[in-house]
């Protein structure tokens, strides 16, 4: 059982902080935001030791312990679709489901786009605790209400920087913002709109410690409200002021250049 692993194996390396190397592949980030591998790279220079701790206080906790031995791979659990189309509608599962079918996407792929030459998995609970951040992005979105446009995964990863301590995620978040407020000509509060996120994540109940079969068959609104998620105000206005210039939110920068 994953609980039986060691929190830290021993042949993992703690990695160096090298933003000059992450900032290289947040380039290409945003050259091509589909390259998801992009964040992976970032990740092993951006390591976090507040999120280490953090890490490891969850995964020595009861609920914890629990969770990894009852939850150990949740994109089998994410992606049998059908099972989560039977729940109730209003389920978080219905919301979850409709979300990755129209966007054309699955844990699997994710899980695929994590899998990098260089970047090694290792057997220990602090591995069980990074998939699971990465599997639970999706399901992030659909709770918070923050869509796949540019500004829409800057508010999500911002939200959930400020819930686990990561600065790959801090980083995106950030540094993407200028390039929305240089390349698109518009009044849209994209500055306050991820701070408001932050500011959410921070003060609302972790997504990752949540029982996530529990959580998916729960009304979509009452787990928003359990969980102690505002509404994203300030991501709604910015979608408005770009509608009223007749920008679509979803194709910033595809707009910008034309």
């Amino acid at each position: 059982m994953i609980s039986d692993l060691p929190f830290y194996a021993s042949e993992r390396r703690s990695a160096a902080f090298r933003p000059f190397k992450a900032f290289g592949h947040f380039r290409k980030l945003v050259a091509d935001k589909e390259d998801t591998a992009q964040v992976f790279y970032m990740s092993e220079y951006l390591p976090s030791r507040r999120f280490k701790a953090q890490a490891k206080r969850f995964c020595e906790s009861k609920p914890g312990r629990s969770l990894m031995n009852s939850q150990a791979h949740l994109p089998d659990l994410l992606d049998d679709h059908e099972t989560l189309a039977s729940l109730p509608a209003d389920s978080v599962a219905h919301a979850y489901v409709a979300f990755m079918r129209r966007e054309g996407l699955s844990a699997a792929g994710l899980v695929e786009a994590s899998q990098i030459p260089g970047i090694e998995a290792y057997e220990d609970r602090y591995q069980w605790l990074i998939d699971r951040l990465r599997d639970t992005h999706d399901l992030a979105h659909v709770l918070t209400g923050y869509g796949r446009d540019a500004l829409g995964e800057q508010c999500v990863l911002g939200f959930t920087s400020a819930q686990y301590y990561d600065w790959t995620e801090w980083f995106i978040a950030w540094a993407g913002s200028p390039e929305l407020v240089t390349k698109v000509k518009s009044d849209a509060p994209v500055f306050a709109a991820i701070a408001e996120a932050r500011r959410h994540g921070r003060a609302a109940a972790p997504i990752f410690e949540q029982d996530i079969r529990a959580l998916l068959a729960e009304p979509l609104e009452r787990a928003r409200e359990r969980l102690g998620l505002a509404e994203p105000g300030q991501y709604r206005r910015a979608h408005a002021r770009y509608r009223a210039k007749g920008i679509d939110p979803y194709q910033l920068f595809a707009e910008a250049a034309a």
